[in-house]
């Protein structure tokens, strides 16, 4: 399967643009391919752990039990979400 890159279409204010222009000019990259590396960089960071929180998360089991019966509960629909 060939995958096509998709179009979106993205307004910002004055200010933000040329805050981007600023950078990707100085980095000598387009404005997409910046936009593109920065949310994807966001959304590592958010989603994923390091390998020091990992470990952290591995070695703990209190919190890796509360975290699987959480999970289950969830599978469940048990309980509510909070957000």
């Amino acid at each position: 399967m060939i995958k096509v890159p998709k179009n979106i279409t993205l307004h910002l204010s004055d200010e933000a643009y040329q805050r981007f222009r600023k950078i990707a000019v100085g980095d000598n990259r387009s404005m997409s391919n910046l936009i593109e590396t920065l949310a994807t960089q966001k959304l590592t960071e958010e989603l994923f752990t390091d390998t020091f929180e990992t470990e952290e998360i591995l070695s703990n089991k209190t919190l890796r039990r509360k975290l699987k019966k959480g999970h289950r509960d969830a599978t469940l629909k048990k309980g509510r979400f909070v957000g």
